[in-house]
């Protein structure tokens, strides 16, 4: 803050010459301050006399552009009650004025002489005294009060006999100021004052350099709380950048407040103590987000200075998308390890990363397939795969290690080339490209498809058709079976067999579509269904005599009698599906099916309930009718969905009596209540595990309506571990999670996919065996997006669903491994719940940012790290079911390698753990080896340095983001040292965790 005088009555050396009226009113006198200097006073003290209106006012003051000002006023004033008596009317007070404008001198100069005579004249009276009082109130009228002033202390008379004067100080502001200055007036009204000194001034906000930023000299604003915006110049050759130009405020006390924006120095150049100074040779700055310049990432160089970019060395590269301080990469080396497996005429191939991944993880693969060709054909060479081979995902950009080659020819040799690419293999041009060649020979395979199926010959009840052999019949063809079914009819449908490409179809209905699909069969089996064929039959043509028509209706009422018969006949015989060989030819074959499934010996594959119109059916289909009398309810255990959950003995005739659960449908129930809960059952019916709750049966012809189920000592997984927190063993605990690992395998198996396995939904009986349950989740979902997560069985579990199953809708046993990792964690956890008091939202959102649950406390590694798998994004990527239980059996099995905990001594029950999450906390908290080579040697991994400098992990944080796949690519190809560094890269982010304050 600068204050600026535009008027210090102290400074002046002559007279102040301002001007008094009437005369005989202030008085100017010259004295000594206390340091004896000169100074000038104003003095009035006429209060013996009555009515007193004496005037002062300066010279005219110059505001030099500001538009608020202070007036420091140094005076003393005589107390009333010390004067003797008979005085006039004494006052304490005086009254501060002033008056606008923008010229001074002369006019304003004259008025105050005008002023000054006429009250010089001493009240003559007159017409001319009576005008002049006239004029010099009109020019009184032009002034405008400040304010009245007093006195903080007043002097005595005999303060005045020993000298002693009490100075006041008042402090007023005048504004907002519009003209070029502007006078001061003081008027007395019987007041014994002295005007000590008159001070005018203005604040303003001093020049400043702040941030490579110069902010001029500034006047403040008119009003007191206003704040004038500045804006910056950029100094030092510096710049500002588009969104973030410097600015400032002055206040009107002259203080320069809320800074906005800042000037960088230019690319290349970094700030020093205020100044831009140039990057050093080997150094670099490319942004101006970047206060100082960096060291060149690794495989660059910058030989110059002042080097805004680095540029790579010899055969390293750098794409435009890449950021300045990535190190430069180059291609990768061949895929390894490729590996096929034939299937008929599909070919799944794998391989391993390459050894050498160029430093980058954009790491993608692509598939070169060519046919060899035979002997003597076009020289037998190789030619390229035509557009019929189909690569599942896709042939090229294959971001996984694996690959299906599906539609090749059967008994033909093929080459594949795998080549591994990145980022910069464009760069590098064709001469880096390495790939790594396989050969296969594929196997007898079932044949194409059928393309075409035309239509022949049509009556009222019949159509002629016909077909071609498919475009790869892959064999010799034995036979064809031909489907139909009348359109919109599609859940009861007739097959034909034949081996002849063309075939009559009778005993159709007049005027009906038909829709008929045609599939060839080789030894090797059948091939698809071809697409369907819609065909009509011939309208029915009436006879024009009234014999025909009674001929007509009376055949038409016999063969209904006779449909009615066989009708009957057939739902006596209780036979859903069956043959039927009236009027076939001996080399075809008819096969009626109802309700899309057939039972086939030692095939199980689960049957969606929901596929029967009649719920009943599918319930006695599949579940064993008890009858009430057997069954004893004791105690209520429970509450359920449809109503109480109790249990009780059942007695069945010829078996031993056993205790069992029972789940009752509450009365009022609705039809729709109805069909879920006996739907459940069906469900249940058709699975026999010792790891899945059994069903011994149903109650629906008496009330209530009740599913029977085997007996749980236990209850739920989640409450007997919250009961028996910390209770078990390692190994007893992996048991448990084994069995319902064992269940969910075979639930896969048999095609059925669970969507709410929980620990909530798995029981527990008294030999600790773990068994799924609760198979009443919905299978359809809302289809309006916005909609809430509803299903039959209430909301989806969004804690336990995988992300693409919240997001897209697509449950598979895929979506239960994900859930099958949450119940992992809830076990090794006694029960805590997952995610503990977050929204259901605040999950979606954290999963999504790859955020994931921490290892429990005393979690042993291994079963951490099958978590994290089983919760990886994509679905090919984590584990099956198969995969699960046979990783478990091995832990059971060796019981040491479940020892190793990860280095936890408290559970985390606050935070997430993310895989690419920890960079925020090493660059904030760093307690652990400051270079990568220091924290290699520090668990003797040392050797590896140089592989992690050329991968690209130059630091601690890129360290911490890595996964195990990231050490085999680097190089790492001992198991045992793979661990011990995945080890010590789970203690870092562990460690972080617990040091970090989030």
């Amino acid at each position: 803050m600068i204050l600026v005088n535009l008027l210090d009555s102290r400074s002046v050396a002559g007279d102040l010459g301002w001007v008094a009226y009437p005369r005989n009113g202030w008085e100017e006198i010259g004295e000594v301050d206390e340091d004896y200097a000169p100074i000038h006073t104003y003095q009035v003290c006429r209060v013996m006399e009555q009515n007193q209106n004496n005037w002062l006012h300066t010279n005219w003051i110059l505001t030099e552009g500001a538009q608020r000002v202070f007036i420091e006023l140094k005076f003393t004033l005589r107390d009333c009650n010390s004067l003797p008596g008979g005085v006039g009317t004494c006052k304490e007070t005086f009254n501060m004025y002033y008056y606008e404008t923008d010229e001074g001198d002369e006019t304003d100069a004259e008025d105050g002489d005008e002023m000054m005579d006429a009250g010089g004249g001493g009240g003559g009276g007159g017409v001319g005294g009576v005008m002049e009082e006239v004029d010099r109130s009109i020019k009184e009228s032009r002034y405008t009060k400040v304010d009245t002033i007093a006195a903080d202390e007043s002097f005595t008379e005999l303060d005045l006999g020993d000298r002693v004067m009490k100075l006041n100080t008042e402090v007023r502001d005048l504004g907002p100021l519009t003209r070029k200055g502007f006078y001061l007036a003081f008027q007395d009204l019987g007041s014994c004052i002295a005007l000590v000194s008159v001070r005018v001034f203005y604040k303003r906000c001093p020049l400043l350099v702040k941030s490579l930023a110069e902010f001029p000299d500034t006047i403040p604003g008119s009003e007191a709380s206003q704040l004038v915006e500045v804006a910056g110049r950029c100094v030092n050759g510096s710049l500002a950048l588009l969104d973030e130009r410097p600015r400032m405020h002055c206040s009107a006390e002259g203080e320069w407040l809320v800074p906005i924006g800042k000037c960088v120095c230019q690319p290349g150049f970094e700030e020093i103590n205020g100044s831009c100074q140039v990057c050093r040779a080997g150094f670099y700055r490319s942004v101006l987000q970047t206060s100082s310049c960096s060291k060149c990432p690794p495989h660059s160089r910058a030989r110059q200075t002042g080097a805004t970019a680095c540029t790579c060395v010899e055969g390293y590269y750098k794409t435009d998308t890449d950021p300045p301080n990535m190190a430069c990469t180059r291609p990768p080396s061949a895929p390894r390890n490729a590996i096929s497996n034939v299937n008929e005429t599909s070919v799944f191939l794998e391989w391993s990363v390459p050894l050498e991944t160029g430093g980058r993880k954009d790491g993608r693969y692509n598939i070169l397939c060519r046919r060899v060709l035979p002997e003597g054909g076009r020289g037998g060479g190789l030619e390229e795969c035509g557009p019929n081979v189909r690569f599942l995902p896709r042939r090229m950009g294959l971001a996984n290690t694996s690959v299906m080659v599906a539609d090749l020819q059967s008994h033909t040799n093929y080459s594949f080339l795998l080549e591994a690419v990145n980022g910069v293999s464009e760069l590098a041009g064709g001469h880096s490209r390495q790939y790594v060649s396989l050969n296969v020979t594929t196997n007898q395979a079932a044949p194409s498809p059928v393309s075409v199926v035309r239509k022949g010959h049509v009556g009222k009840n019949s159509i002629a058709v016909s077909w071609a052999e498919p475009d790869r019949p892959n064999g010799i063809i034995l036979e064809y079976e031909i489907k139909y079914f009348e359109k919109e009819q599609d859940s009861s449908y007739t097959i034909i067999k034949s081996t002849k490409t063309e075939m009559v179809v009778d005993s159709l209905k007049p005027s009906s579509a038909y829709i008929f699909q045609v599939r060839a069969r080789t030894s090797a089996g059948y091939g698809a269904f071809s697409r369907r064929f819609e065909f009509q039959t011939s309208p029915y043509l009436a006879a024009s005599s009234e014999r025909t028509q009674v001929s007509v209706v009376a055949v038409s009422i016999t063969l209904a009698l006779v449909l009615m018969a066989l009708v009957a006949g057939f739902l006596l015989s209780g036979r859903r599906c069956g043959y039927s060989k009236a009027k076939q030819d001996p080399e075809e074959e008819k096969m009626h099916f109802h309700n899309g499934h057939i039972k086939f010996p030692g095939v199980r594959t689960y049957v969606d309930p929901h596929t029967y119109e009649d719920p009943n059916q599918a319930v006695h289909e599949f579940a064993q009718e008890i009858d009430v009398s057997f069954i004893s309810i004791e105690r209520v255990i429970g509450a359920g969905e449809f109503g109480e959950v109790c249990s009780g003995p059942l007695r069945l005739p010829g078996k031993r009596e056993i205790q069992v659960a029972i789940k009752t449908l509450k009365a009022g129930y609705t039809e729709q209540q109805r069909r879920d809960f006996l739907w459940e059952a069906s469900i249940m019916g058709q699975f026999d595990h010792p790891n899945i709750i059994h069903l011994e049966g149903v109650v629906t012809k008496s009330k209530p309506v009740m599913i029977i189920t085997e007996y749980m000592e236990n209850g739920s997984l989640d409450t007997f571990l919250k009961k028996n927190d910390a209770q078990f063993t390692v190994i007893q605990l992996v048991g448990m999670l084994r069995g319902i690992a064992s269940g969910m395998r075979y639930l896969s198996d048999m095609g059925y996919v669970h969507r709410d396995l929980a620990a909530r939904n798995i029981l527990v009986n008294s030999n600790l065996v773990c068994k799924v349950s609760d198979f009443g989740l919905s299978r359809v979902l809302e289809d309006d997006p916005e909609a809430a997560y509803t299903t039959r069985g209430g909301k989806i579990p969004i804690r336990w669903t995988a992300p693409e199953a919240i997001a897209y809708r697509k449950f598979t046993s895929a979506s239960d491994v994900w859930s099958y990792g949450i119940v992992m964690w809830e076990v090794m956890s006694y029960g805590e719940r997952p995610y503990w008091e977050m929204s259901n939202q605040d999950v979606i959102k954290a999963v999504e940012e790859s955020y994931r649950l921490p290892g429990p406390m005393d979690c042993p590694a291994a079963l951490y790290h099958l978590m994290m798998d089983c919760w990886q994004r994509e679905r090919s990527s984590r584990p099956k079911f198969e995969e699960i239980v046979c990783l478990l059996d091995k832990l059971i099995r060796n019981p040491s390698s479940l020892k190793t905990l990860l280095n936890s001594s408290h559970r985390v029950s606050n935070l997430l753990v993310e895989h690419a999450s920890v960079e925020v906390a090493i660059s904030t908290s760093l307690t652990l080896s400051q270079t990568v080579g220091e924290w290699l040697d520090s668990i003797k991994m040392g050797r590896y340095t140089e592989l992690f400098t050329e991968g690209g992990y130059s630091s601690l944080d890129t360290v911490a983001q890595m996964t195990s796949e990231d050490v085999r690519r680097v190089g790492v190809n001992l198991a045992g040292h793979q661990k011990k560094i995945i080890n010590g890269i789970q203690e870092m982010r562990v460690h972080l965790i617990n040091s970090v304050p989030i």
